[in-house]
Protein backbone atom coordinates (compact mmCIF):
# COMPACT_ATOMS: atom_id res chain seq x y z
CA UNK A 1 0.00 0.00 0.00
CA UNK A 2 1.42 3.37 -1.09
CA UNK A 3 0.54 6.17 0.93
CA UNK A 4 -1.29 8.83 -0.39
CA UNK A 5 0.38 11.86 -2.07
CA UNK A 6 -0.12 14.57 -4.50
CA UNK A 7 1.68 14.88 -7.76
CA UNK A 8 1.18 15.41 -11.31
CA UNK A 9 -0.93 11.82 -11.31
CA UNK A 10 -2.35 11.55 -8.12
CA UNK A 11 -4.39 14.26 -5.58
CA UNK A 12 -5.57 13.83 -2.22
CA UNK A 13 -8.07 15.00 0.07
CA UNK A 14 -8.03 15.30 4.17
CA UNK A 15 -11.15 14.32 5.53
CA UNK A 16 -9.57 16.06 8.79
CA UNK A 17 -11.73 18.08 10.95
CA UNK A 18 -15.44 17.61 12.18
CA UNK A 19 -17.10 13.91 12.23
CA UNK A 20 -20.54 13.02 13.78
CA UNK A 21 -20.25 10.79 16.22
CA UNK A 22 -21.89 8.34 18.32
CA UNK A 23 -21.13 6.14 21.11
CA UNK A 24 -22.45 2.37 20.88
CA UNK A 25 -22.64 0.87 24.58
CA UNK A 26 -24.92 -1.61 23.72
CA UNK A 27 -23.54 -2.91 20.72
CA UNK A 28 -26.55 -2.34 18.54
CA UNK A 29 -25.25 0.24 15.77
CA UNK A 30 -24.45 -2.63 13.64
CA UNK A 31 -27.86 -4.35 13.64
CA UNK A 32 -29.84 -1.35 13.52
CA UNK A 33 -27.90 -0.26 10.72
CA UNK A 34 -26.71 3.39 11.84
CA UNK A 35 -24.36 3.57 8.55
CA UNK A 36 -27.72 3.89 6.35
CA UNK A 37 -28.42 7.02 7.62
CA UNK A 38 -27.45 10.13 10.63
CA UNK A 39 -25.65 8.90 13.25
CA UNK A 40 -28.99 9.02 15.82
CA UNK A 41 -28.14 11.12 18.81
CA UNK A 42 -24.80 12.35 17.21
CA UNK A 43 -22.48 15.21 18.64
CA UNK A 44 -19.48 15.84 17.34
CA UNK A 45 -15.82 14.68 17.27
CA UNK A 46 -12.77 15.69 16.05
CA UNK A 47 -10.40 14.21 13.29
CA UNK A 48 -7.82 12.63 14.31
CA UNK A 49 -7.78 12.76 17.80
CA UNK A 50 -8.66 10.23 21.01
CA UNK A 51 -12.19 10.67 22.00
CA UNK A 52 -11.72 10.08 25.37
CA UNK A 53 -10.33 13.81 26.66
CA UNK A 54 -12.65 15.69 24.50
CA UNK A 55 -15.69 15.45 26.64
CA UNK A 56 -16.15 16.30 29.82
CA UNK A 57 -18.74 12.90 30.52
CA UNK A 58 -16.88 9.96 32.39
CA UNK A 59 -18.95 7.37 30.43
CA UNK A 60 -16.91 9.19 27.07
CA UNK A 61 -13.82 8.74 28.11
CA UNK A 62 -14.03 5.05 29.72
CA UNK A 63 -16.59 3.97 26.88
CA UNK A 64 -15.69 -0.10 26.27
CA UNK A 65 -16.82 -0.90 22.72
CA UNK A 66 -17.75 0.29 19.20
CA UNK A 67 -18.03 4.02 18.30
CA UNK A 68 -19.12 5.32 15.45
CA UNK A 69 -17.56 8.43 12.83
CA UNK A 70 -19.87 9.61 9.89
CA UNK A 71 -19.09 12.16 7.79
CA UNK A 72 -20.92 13.37 4.42
CA UNK A 73 -18.38 14.60 1.53
CA UNK A 74 -17.80 14.79 -2.15
CA UNK A 75 -14.89 13.83 -4.25
CA UNK A 76 -14.49 16.15 -6.49
CA UNK A 77 -15.88 16.43 -9.88
CA UNK A 78 -12.00 16.32 -11.67
CA UNK A 79 -12.23 12.49 -10.09
CA UNK A 80 -14.18 11.27 -12.80
CA UNK A 81 -12.42 8.48 -14.50
CA UNK A 82 -9.68 8.06 -11.93
CA UNK A 83 -9.64 5.15 -9.20
CA UNK A 84 -10.38 6.63 -5.69
CA UNK A 85 -9.76 5.38 -2.26
CA UNK A 86 -10.29 6.23 1.51
CA UNK A 87 -6.91 5.73 3.60
CA UNK A 88 -7.47 5.31 7.24
CA UNK A 89 -3.69 5.88 8.73
CA UNK A 90 -5.11 4.85 12.57
CA UNK A 91 -8.16 3.43 14.24
CA UNK A 92 -7.45 2.39 17.32
CA UNK A 93 -8.17 -0.84 18.03
CA UNK A 94 -10.08 -1.68 14.99
CA UNK A 95 -12.63 -0.94 12.31
CA UNK A 96 -14.84 -1.19 10.03
CA UNK A 97 -15.88 1.27 6.80
CA UNK A 98 -19.50 1.71 4.98
CA UNK A 99 -19.87 3.87 1.98
CA UNK A 100 -22.97 4.70 2.12
CA UNK A 101 -25.17 1.40 2.82
CA UNK A 102 -22.24 -0.98 1.14
CA UNK A 103 -19.73 -2.22 3.45
CA UNK A 104 -16.20 -1.94 1.85
CA UNK A 105 -13.55 -2.59 4.60
CA UNK A 106 -12.48 -3.90 8.10
CA UNK A 107 -9.20 -3.52 9.75
CA UNK A 108 -7.63 -5.25 12.80
CA UNK A 109 -4.62 -3.48 14.52
CA UNK A 110 -4.94 0.32 16.12
CA UNK A 111 -1.08 2.22 14.46
CA UNK A 112 -1.18 0.90 10.69
CA UNK A 113 -3.43 2.48 7.74
CA UNK A 114 -5.51 0.82 6.00
CA UNK A 115 -7.61 1.83 2.68
CA UNK A 116 -10.94 0.91 0.71
CA UNK A 117 -11.41 1.42 -3.01
CA UNK A 118 -14.49 2.71 -4.06
CA UNK A 119 -14.17 3.91 -7.08
CA UNK A 120 -17.17 1.43 -7.56
CA UNK A 121 -19.51 3.31 -4.80
CA UNK A 122 -18.98 6.89 -5.54
CA UNK A 123 -19.37 9.32 -8.15
CA UNK A 124 -17.01 12.16 -8.41
CA UNK A 125 -19.06 15.33 -7.54
CA UNK A 126 -21.75 13.45 -5.99
CA UNK A 127 -22.18 13.35 -2.20
CA UNK A 128 -21.17 10.33 -0.07
CA UNK A 129 -21.72 9.65 3.54
CA UNK A 130 -18.94 7.45 4.79
CA UNK A 131 -19.11 5.48 8.44
CA UNK A 132 -16.65 4.05 10.32
CA UNK A 133 -17.15 2.04 13.12
CA UNK A 134 -14.08 2.15 15.76
CA UNK A 135 -13.92 -0.87 18.50
CA UNK A 136 -11.33 -0.10 21.24
CA UNK A 137 -12.35 -3.86 22.96
CA UNK A 138 -8.42 -5.47 23.73
CA UNK A 139 -8.87 -9.32 24.03
CA UNK A 140 -6.26 -11.95 24.22
CA UNK A 141 -6.32 -12.52 21.23
CA UNK A 142 -5.96 -8.47 19.81
CA UNK A 143 -2.37 -7.00 20.02
CA UNK A 144 -2.06 -5.71 23.08
CA UNK A 145 -4.10 -7.68 24.39
CA UNK A 146 -6.62 -7.31 27.59
CA UNK A 147 -9.86 -8.90 28.48
CA UNK A 148 -13.46 -6.82 29.08
CA UNK A 149 -14.67 -7.81 32.94
CA UNK A 150 -18.55 -7.43 33.24
CA UNK A 151 -19.67 -5.62 36.50
CA UNK A 152 -22.29 -4.39 37.90
CA UNK A 153 -21.94 -0.49 36.87
CA UNK A 154 -20.89 -2.22 33.38
CA UNK A 155 -17.84 -3.16 31.28
CA UNK A 156 -14.63 -2.38 32.33
CA UNK A 157 -11.88 -2.60 29.83
CA UNK A 158 -8.54 -4.35 31.64
CA UNK A 159 -5.26 -4.57 30.42
CA UNK A 160 -1.79 -5.18 31.24
CA UNK A 161 0.35 -2.35 29.45
CA UNK A 162 1.13 1.19 31.65
CA UNK A 163 -0.66 3.91 29.63
CA UNK A 164 -4.18 4.76 28.76
CA UNK A 165 -6.07 3.02 25.91
CA UNK A 166 -7.20 6.13 23.89
CA UNK A 167 -8.82 5.42 21.02
CA UNK A 168 -10.26 6.81 17.95
CA UNK A 169 -9.48 8.03 14.73
CA UNK A 170 -5.80 9.00 15.85
CA UNK A 171 -4.60 10.09 12.62
CA UNK A 172 -5.36 11.55 8.64
CA UNK A 173 -8.35 10.34 6.70
CA UNK A 174 -7.95 10.61 3.08
CA UNK A 175 -9.62 10.52 -0.34
CA UNK A 176 -7.52 10.11 -2.64
CA UNK A 177 -6.65 9.05 -6.22
CA UNK A 178 -4.69 6.86 -8.69
CA UNK A 179 -4.52 5.89 -12.08
CA UNK A 180 -6.89 3.08 -13.15
CA UNK A 181 -3.45 1.20 -13.58
CA UNK A 182 -1.24 2.23 -10.89
CA UNK A 183 1.17 1.76 -8.78
CA UNK A 184 0.87 -0.47 -5.74
CA UNK A 185 3.86 -0.51 -3.63
CA UNK A 186 7.74 0.46 -3.97
CA UNK A 187 10.65 -0.83 -2.03
CA UNK A 188 14.09 0.60 -1.76
CA UNK A 189 17.20 -0.99 -0.17
CA UNK A 190 20.39 0.83 -0.19
CA UNK A 191 23.89 0.11 0.06
CA UNK A 192 27.73 1.66 0.54
CA UNK A 193 31.03 1.13 -1.42
CA UNK A 194 33.15 3.86 -0.65
CA UNK A 195 32.00 7.41 -1.72
CA UNK A 196 29.45 5.49 -4.10
CA UNK A 197 25.78 4.44 -3.02
CA UNK A 198 23.62 2.14 -4.67
CA UNK A 199 19.70 1.82 -4.33
CA UNK A 200 18.23 -1.14 -5.46
CA UNK A 201 14.32 -0.49 -6.06
CA UNK A 202 11.97 -3.27 -6.69
CA UNK A 203 8.01 -1.82 -8.15
CA UNK A 204 5.05 -3.50 -8.02
CA UNK A 205 1.67 -2.57 -10.23
CA UNK A 206 -1.29 -3.82 -11.40
CA UNK A 207 -1.09 -5.15 -15.49
CA UNK A 208 2.19 -4.91 -17.39
CA UNK A 209 2.79 -1.67 -17.71
CA UNK A 210 6.36 -0.36 -18.38
CA UNK A 211 7.87 1.05 -15.10
CA UNK A 212 10.95 3.91 -15.35
CA UNK A 213 12.46 5.61 -12.37
CA UNK A 214 14.69 8.61 -11.71
CA UNK A 215 16.68 9.19 -8.94
CA UNK A 216 17.07 13.12 -8.09
CA UNK A 217 19.68 14.70 -5.18
CA UNK A 218 17.97 17.12 -2.93
CA UNK A 219 19.18 19.98 -5.87
CA UNK A 220 16.22 18.37 -7.78
CA UNK A 221 19.62 16.92 -10.44
CA UNK A 222 18.84 13.96 -11.92
CA UNK A 223 21.78 11.24 -10.44
CA UNK A 224 20.71 8.17 -11.98
CA UNK A 225 17.71 6.18 -13.71
CA UNK A 226 16.52 2.93 -14.66
CA UNK A 227 13.70 1.04 -16.68
CA UNK A 228 12.08 -1.84 -15.34
CA UNK A 229 10.06 -3.22 -12.37
CA UNK A 230 13.68 -3.94 -10.59
CA UNK A 231 17.08 -2.46 -10.95
CA UNK A 232 20.03 -1.30 -8.96
CA UNK A 233 20.89 2.56 -9.39
CA UNK A 234 24.47 3.73 -8.56
CA UNK A 235 25.13 7.40 -7.77
CA UNK A 236 28.61 8.23 -7.65
CA UNK A 237 30.10 10.74 -4.73
CA UNK A 238 26.60 9.81 -2.82
CA UNK A 239 25.67 12.09 0.02
CA UNK A 240 24.57 9.63 2.98
CA UNK A 241 21.81 9.75 5.27
CA UNK A 242 23.16 10.05 8.83
CA UNK A 243 22.38 10.47 12.23
CA UNK A 244 22.47 14.48 12.33
CA UNK A 245 22.33 14.42 8.53
CA UNK A 246 19.15 13.66 7.38
CA UNK A 247 19.93 13.82 3.28
CA UNK A 248 17.40 12.72 1.20
CA UNK A 249 17.13 11.63 -2.53
CA UNK A 250 13.77 11.94 -4.62
CA UNK A 251 12.89 8.30 -6.48
CA UNK A 252 10.51 9.59 -8.67
CA UNK A 253 8.64 6.23 -10.05
CA UNK A 254 6.28 6.19 -13.08
CA UNK A 255 4.22 3.94 -14.74
CA UNK A 256 4.13 4.49 -18.42
CA UNK A 257 1.78 2.65 -21.20
CA UNK A 258 3.08 1.48 -24.23
CA UNK A 259 2.94 4.50 -26.28
CA UNK A 260 5.07 6.49 -23.21
CA UNK A 261 1.96 8.03 -22.10
CA UNK A 262 2.03 8.87 -17.89
CA UNK A 263 -0.81 6.57 -16.26
CA UNK A 264 0.75 7.02 -12.65
CA UNK A 265 3.50 8.43 -10.45
CA UNK A 266 4.62 8.07 -7.37
CA UNK A 267 7.79 9.71 -5.41
CA UNK A 268 9.51 7.68 -2.76
CA UNK A 269 12.20 9.88 -0.61
CA UNK A 270 15.49 7.79 -0.36
CA UNK A 271 18.17 7.90 2.60
CA UNK A 272 21.39 6.12 1.59
CA UNK A 273 22.78 4.30 3.97
CA UNK A 274 23.64 1.02 5.65
CA UNK A 275 23.19 -0.69 9.06
CA UNK A 276 24.63 -3.56 10.82
CA UNK A 277 25.62 -5.45 13.94
CA UNK A 278 29.31 -6.46 14.33
CA UNK A 279 29.86 -8.58 17.54
CA UNK A 280 28.61 -6.00 20.40
CA UNK A 281 28.54 -3.17 17.92
CA UNK A 282 25.96 -1.26 16.06
CA UNK A 283 26.90 0.49 12.86
CA UNK A 284 25.53 2.94 10.81
CA UNK A 285 27.55 3.28 7.30
CA UNK A 286 30.37 1.26 8.34
CA UNK A 287 30.32 3.56 12.19
CA UNK A 288 29.84 2.84 15.56
CA UNK A 289 26.51 4.48 16.56
CA UNK A 290 25.52 5.31 20.30
CA UNK A 291 22.12 5.57 21.04
CA UNK A 292 21.02 8.52 23.04
CA UNK A 293 17.49 9.32 23.31
CA UNK A 294 14.22 8.27 25.02
CA UNK A 295 11.48 6.04 24.41
CA UNK A 296 8.26 8.18 24.32
CA UNK A 297 4.51 8.23 23.60
CA UNK A 298 1.99 9.87 21.46
CA UNK A 299 0.38 11.46 24.19
CA UNK A 300 -0.99 14.94 24.66
CA UNK A 301 -3.43 16.89 26.95
CA UNK A 302 -7.27 16.72 25.16
CA UNK A 303 -5.75 15.41 21.84
CA UNK A 304 -4.69 12.14 23.17
CA UNK A 305 -3.04 10.52 20.98
CA UNK A 306 -4.26 12.14 18.27
CA UNK A 307 -1.42 13.80 15.77
CA UNK A 308 -0.52 17.50 15.92
CA UNK A 309 1.93 18.43 13.42
CA UNK A 310 2.89 21.78 16.09
CA UNK A 311 2.86 19.85 18.82
CA UNK A 312 5.83 17.12 16.85
CA UNK A 313 7.42 19.96 15.62
CA UNK A 314 8.20 21.29 19.33
CA UNK A 315 9.06 17.47 20.64
CA UNK A 316 11.60 17.33 17.51
CA UNK A 317 12.97 20.88 18.90
CA UNK A 318 13.17 19.46 22.39
CA UNK A 319 15.03 16.30 21.18
CA UNK A 320 17.39 18.66 19.59
CA UNK A 321 17.71 20.63 22.36
CA UNK A 322 18.41 17.88 25.13
CA UNK A 323 21.20 16.13 22.41
CA UNK A 324 18.98 13.26 21.91
CA UNK A 325 20.08 11.11 18.52
CA UNK A 326 17.07 8.61 18.99
CA UNK A 327 14.08 7.63 19.80
CA UNK A 328 11.74 3.99 20.22
CA UNK A 329 8.70 4.56 19.12
CA UNK A 330 7.12 2.86 22.45
CA UNK A 331 5.07 0.92 22.15
CA UNK A 332 3.57 0.94 18.72
CA UNK A 333 3.61 2.98 15.51
CA UNK A 334 3.77 5.95 15.59
CA UNK A 335 2.59 8.55 12.83
CA UNK A 336 4.20 7.93 9.36
CA UNK A 337 4.77 11.80 9.44
CA UNK A 338 6.44 11.65 12.95
CA UNK A 339 9.22 8.92 10.20
CA UNK A 340 8.98 11.42 7.58
CA UNK A 341 10.17 14.09 10.06
CA UNK A 342 12.80 12.20 11.26
CA UNK A 343 14.09 11.25 8.06
CA UNK A 344 14.81 15.21 7.16
CA UNK A 345 16.06 15.66 10.57
CA UNK A 346 18.26 12.52 10.89
CA UNK A 347 16.73 11.13 13.93
CA UNK A 348 17.49 7.45 14.30
CA UNK A 349 14.52 5.38 15.44
CA UNK A 350 14.05 2.18 17.11
CA UNK A 351 10.54 1.15 14.91
CA UNK A 352 7.88 -1.00 17.73
CA UNK A 353 5.58 -3.15 17.40
CA UNK A 354 2.26 -2.36 19.57
CA UNK A 355 2.48 -6.21 21.25
CA UNK A 356 2.99 -4.34 24.45
CA UNK A 357 1.42 -6.03 28.01
CA UNK A 358 2.22 -9.85 26.72
CA UNK A 359 2.92 -10.57 30.66
CA UNK A 360 0.24 -11.15 32.77
CA UNK A 361 2.25 -11.85 35.74
CA UNK A 362 4.63 -9.48 36.66
CA UNK A 363 2.16 -6.40 35.46
CA UNK A 364 -0.69 -7.88 36.78
CA UNK A 365 -0.38 -6.70 40.25
CA UNK A 366 0.03 -3.64 39.01
CA UNK A 367 -3.21 -2.99 37.33
CA UNK A 368 -5.37 -5.46 39.27
CA UNK A 369 -5.69 -8.17 37.11
CA UNK A 370 -3.09 -10.74 38.55
CA UNK A 371 -3.56 -14.42 38.25
CA UNK A 372 -3.78 -15.78 34.94
CA UNK A 373 -1.01 -17.48 33.02
CA UNK A 374 0.21 -15.18 29.60
CA UNK A 375 0.76 -18.16 27.12
CA UNK A 376 -2.15 -20.84 27.50
CA UNK A 377 -5.17 -22.19 24.67
CA UNK A 378 -7.80 -19.51 27.08
CA UNK A 379 -5.29 -16.43 27.19
CA UNK A 380 -2.45 -15.80 24.71
CA UNK A 381 -2.11 -18.36 21.56
CA UNK A 382 -2.16 -19.45 18.37
CA UNK A 383 -4.44 -16.91 17.00
CA UNK A 384 -3.26 -13.71 19.09
CA UNK A 385 0.20 -14.62 17.76
CA UNK A 386 -1.11 -14.70 14.17
CA UNK A 387 -2.33 -10.87 14.96
CA UNK A 388 1.09 -10.46 16.15
CA UNK A 389 2.37 -11.15 12.83
CA UNK A 390 0.09 -9.69 10.90
CA UNK A 391 1.05 -6.16 12.82
CA UNK A 392 4.68 -7.05 12.13
CA UNK A 393 3.90 -7.56 8.14
CA UNK A 394 2.16 -4.03 8.33
CA UNK A 395 4.87 -2.42 10.46
CA UNK A 396 7.37 -3.41 7.92
CA UNK A 397 5.41 -2.87 4.76
CA UNK A 398 4.56 0.52 5.51
CA UNK A 399 8.09 1.85 7.50
CA UNK A 400 10.69 -0.43 5.27
CA UNK A 401 11.47 2.57 2.92
CA UNK A 402 12.49 4.35 5.94
CA UNK A 403 16.08 5.74 6.48
CA UNK A 404 15.86 7.00 10.44
CA UNK A 405 14.38 3.50 10.96
CA UNK A 406 17.55 0.87 12.23
CA UNK A 407 15.88 -1.22 14.45
CA UNK A 408 12.57 -3.73 14.83
CA UNK A 409 11.47 -4.50 17.83
CA UNK A 410 9.07 -7.11 17.54
CA UNK A 411 7.34 -6.20 21.60
CA UNK A 412 7.66 -4.80 24.58
CA UNK A 413 8.25 -6.43 27.97
CA UNK A 414 6.84 -9.86 27.14
CA UNK A 415 7.23 -12.52 29.56
CA UNK A 416 10.40 -14.20 28.14
CA UNK A 417 11.72 -16.47 30.71
CA UNK A 418 9.70 -19.49 30.02
CA UNK A 419 9.23 -22.22 27.75
CA UNK A 420 5.80 -20.80 26.16
CA UNK A 421 7.48 -17.39 25.16
CA UNK A 422 10.16 -19.01 23.83
CA UNK A 423 7.49 -21.19 21.56
CA UNK A 424 5.99 -17.79 20.85
CA UNK A 425 8.49 -15.66 19.58
CA UNK A 426 10.98 -18.47 17.60
CA UNK A 427 8.42 -17.96 14.64
CA UNK A 428 7.79 -14.57 14.93
CA UNK A 429 11.83 -13.74 14.55
CA UNK A 430 11.69 -15.74 12.00
CA UNK A 431 9.32 -14.05 9.82
CA UNK A 432 10.35 -10.38 11.00
CA UNK A 433 13.88 -11.28 8.82
CA UNK A 434 12.45 -13.36 6.25
CA UNK A 435 10.14 -9.94 5.00
CA UNK A 436 13.25 -7.62 5.96
CA UNK A 437 16.62 -8.89 5.93
CA UNK A 438 18.37 -5.75 5.67
CA UNK A 439 17.70 -4.72 9.55
CA UNK A 440 18.62 -6.40 12.90
CA UNK A 441 15.39 -7.51 14.85
CA UNK A 442 15.17 -7.34 18.65
CA UNK A 443 12.49 -7.11 21.42
CA UNK A 444 12.60 -5.31 24.62
CA UNK A 445 13.63 -7.71 27.51
CA UNK A 446 11.56 -6.82 30.94
CA UNK A 447 13.37 -6.79 34.25
CA UNK A 448 12.16 -10.51 35.67
CA UNK A 449 14.09 -11.73 32.57
CA UNK A 450 17.12 -11.00 33.99
CA UNK A 451 20.55 -12.71 32.78
CA UNK A 452 20.51 -15.48 32.08
CA UNK A 453 16.92 -16.64 32.52
CA UNK A 454 15.50 -15.31 29.65
CA UNK A 455 14.91 -17.76 26.68
CA UNK A 456 14.17 -15.25 23.35
CA UNK A 457 17.04 -12.62 23.61
CA UNK A 458 18.93 -15.90 21.77
CA UNK A 459 16.80 -14.66 18.80
CA UNK A 460 17.36 -11.37 18.90
CA UNK A 461 20.57 -9.52 16.76
CA UNK A 462 20.75 -6.51 19.22
CA UNK A 463 19.94 -6.79 23.21
CA UNK A 464 17.11 -4.31 24.32
CA UNK A 465 16.98 -4.01 28.01
CA UNK A 466 14.52 -2.47 29.99
CA UNK A 467 16.01 -1.89 33.93
CA UNK A 468 14.87 0.01 36.97
CA UNK A 469 17.45 -0.64 39.92
CA UNK A 470 17.03 2.30 42.16
CA UNK A 471 13.77 2.36 41.46
CA UNK A 472 11.59 -0.42 41.41
CA UNK A 473 14.35 -2.86 42.98
CA UNK A 474 16.57 -1.07 45.58
CA UNK A 475 14.49 1.82 45.98
CA UNK A 476 16.56 4.99 47.05
CA UNK A 477 19.58 2.82 47.83
CA UNK A 478 21.33 3.99 44.45
CA UNK A 479 25.08 2.66 45.93
CA UNK A 480 23.23 -0.80 46.41
CA UNK A 481 21.20 -0.34 42.41
CA UNK A 482 24.63 0.22 40.82
CA UNK A 483 26.28 -2.60 42.18
CA UNK A 484 23.16 -5.14 40.87
CA UNK A 485 22.89 -3.27 38.20
CA UNK A 486 26.34 -3.56 37.07
CA UNK A 487 26.67 -7.12 38.03
CA UNK A 488 23.32 -8.22 35.67
CA UNK A 489 24.97 -5.89 32.91
CA UNK A 490 28.09 -7.64 33.13
CA UNK A 491 26.57 -11.13 32.24
CA UNK A 492 24.40 -9.53 29.19
CA UNK A 493 28.10 -8.18 27.77
CA UNK A 494 29.34 -12.19 27.34
CA UNK A 495 26.53 -12.64 24.67
CA UNK A 496 28.95 -10.08 22.26
CA UNK A 497 25.86 -8.02 21.06
CA UNK A 498 25.07 -4.82 21.04
CA UNK A 499 23.27 -4.00 24.40
CA UNK A 500 20.67 -0.61 23.98
CA UNK A 501 19.35 0.52 27.58
CA UNK A 502 15.16 1.25 26.06
CA UNK A 503 14.44 1.75 30.00
CA UNK A 504 15.69 3.77 33.16
CA UNK A 505 13.78 6.02 34.90
CA UNK A 506 12.27 7.26 37.92
CA UNK A 507 9.04 8.55 39.09
CA UNK A 508 9.50 12.44 39.16
CA UNK A 509 6.79 15.06 40.63
CA UNK A 510 7.79 18.28 39.43
CA UNK A 511 8.63 20.92 41.99
CA UNK A 512 9.43 18.11 44.75
CA UNK A 513 12.81 19.34 45.64
CA UNK A 514 14.86 17.31 48.17
CA UNK A 515 18.11 18.07 49.89
CA UNK A 516 18.96 14.28 50.40
CA UNK A 517 17.60 12.62 47.39
CA UNK A 518 14.57 11.15 47.85
CA UNK A 519 12.42 9.28 45.84
CA UNK A 520 9.97 10.96 43.53
CA UNK A 521 12.28 14.66 44.20
CA UNK A 522 13.99 16.22 40.94
CA UNK A 523 16.96 15.77 42.73
CA UNK A 524 16.43 11.87 43.15
CA UNK A 525 15.99 11.31 39.04
CA UNK A 526 19.25 13.20 38.04
CA UNK A 527 20.85 11.44 40.79
CA UNK A 528 19.53 7.96 39.58
CA UNK A 529 19.99 8.82 35.71
CA UNK A 530 23.88 9.64 36.78
CA UNK A 531 24.43 6.45 38.52
CA UNK A 532 22.67 4.41 35.60
CA UNK A 533 25.64 6.62 33.27
CA UNK A 534 28.61 5.14 35.58
CA UNK A 535 26.92 1.32 34.98
CA UNK A 536 26.82 2.11 31.18
CA UNK A 537 30.20 3.70 30.97
CA UNK A 538 31.53 0.91 32.55
CA UNK A 539 30.28 -1.99 29.95
CA UNK A 540 31.73 -1.50 26.47
CA UNK A 541 28.81 -3.34 25.06
CA UNK A 542 26.36 -0.73 25.91
CA UNK A 543 26.20 0.93 22.71
CA UNK A 544 23.21 3.13 23.64
CA UNK A 545 20.44 4.97 26.38
CA UNK A 546 17.12 5.43 26.16
CA UNK A 547 15.21 7.25 29.14
CA UNK A 548 12.08 6.39 30.45
CA UNK A 549 10.40 8.55 29.84
CA UNK A 550 10.78 11.94 26.98
CA UNK A 551 7.78 13.22 28.76
CA UNK A 552 4.97 12.27 31.56
CA UNK A 553 1.85 10.53 30.29
CA UNK A 554 -1.47 9.18 30.78
CA UNK A 555 -2.00 5.71 32.40
CA UNK A 556 -4.71 3.74 33.38
CA UNK A 557 -6.63 4.74 36.49
CA UNK A 558 -4.74 3.32 40.06
CA UNK A 559 -2.65 3.81 43.38
CA UNK A 560 0.63 3.63 41.70
CA UNK A 561 0.16 6.40 38.99
CA UNK A 562 -1.08 9.33 40.40
CA UNK A 563 -2.27 11.55 37.66
CA UNK A 564 -0.38 9.25 35.33
CA UNK A 565 3.36 8.21 34.83
CA UNK A 566 5.88 10.69 36.21
CA UNK A 567 9.03 9.24 34.67
CA UNK A 568 9.45 12.16 32.23
CA UNK A 569 12.24 14.14 31.85
CA UNK A 570 9.68 16.52 31.02
CA UNK A 571 6.60 17.46 32.15
CA UNK A 572 3.23 16.11 30.45
CA UNK A 573 3.04 19.81 28.87
CA UNK A 574 6.73 19.53 27.63
CA UNK A 575 8.42 21.50 30.39
CA UNK A 576 11.81 20.47 31.81
CA UNK A 577 12.17 18.85 34.92
CA UNK A 578 16.06 19.31 36.37
CA UNK A 579 17.44 15.85 35.17
CA UNK A 580 16.94 17.79 31.33
CA UNK A 581 19.84 19.97 31.89
CA UNK A 582 21.88 17.35 33.29
CA UNK A 583 20.84 15.06 30.29
CA UNK A 584 21.84 18.27 27.75
CA UNK A 585 25.22 18.00 29.65
CA UNK A 586 25.92 14.58 29.31
CA UNK A 587 24.74 14.49 25.95
CA UNK A 588 25.83 17.91 24.21
CA UNK A 589 28.49 18.92 26.85
CA UNK A 590 26.75 22.39 27.34
CA UNK A 591 26.12 23.06 31.14
CA UNK A 592 22.78 24.69 31.95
Amino acid sequence: MLRPQDNGSRERKSLNGLWSFALDPDGVGRTDRWFAGPLPGGRQMAVPASYNDISTDPAVRDHVGVAWYQLTTFAPRGWDGQRIVLNVEAATHRATIWVDDVEVASHEGGYTPFEADLTDHVTAGQQSRITIAVDNTLTYQSIPPGFVEDTPQGKRQKYWHDFFNYAGLHRTVWLHTTGREHLTDVTVVTGLDGATGSVDYAVESTGGARVAVTLLDADGRAVARGDGARGTLVVPDVHRWAPGDGYLYDLDVQLLDRRGELLDRYHQSVGIRTVAVDGNRFLINGEPFYFTGFGMHEDHAVLGKGHNDALMLHDFELLEWIGANSFRTSHYPYSQDVLDYADRRGIVVIDETAAVGLNMNVTGGMFGVQGRPTYSAETVNDETREVHAQAIRELIARDKNHPSVVLWSIANEPESESEGGEDYFRPLFALTRELDPTRPVGFVNMMMAYYPTCRVSQFADVLMLNRYYGWYVATGDLAAAEAMWEQELRGWATENKPIIITEYGADTYPGLRSLTAEPWSEEYQTAYLEMNHRVFDRIDAVVGEQVWNFADFTTTSGIVRVGGNKKGVFTRDRQPKAAAYALRERWTGKRP
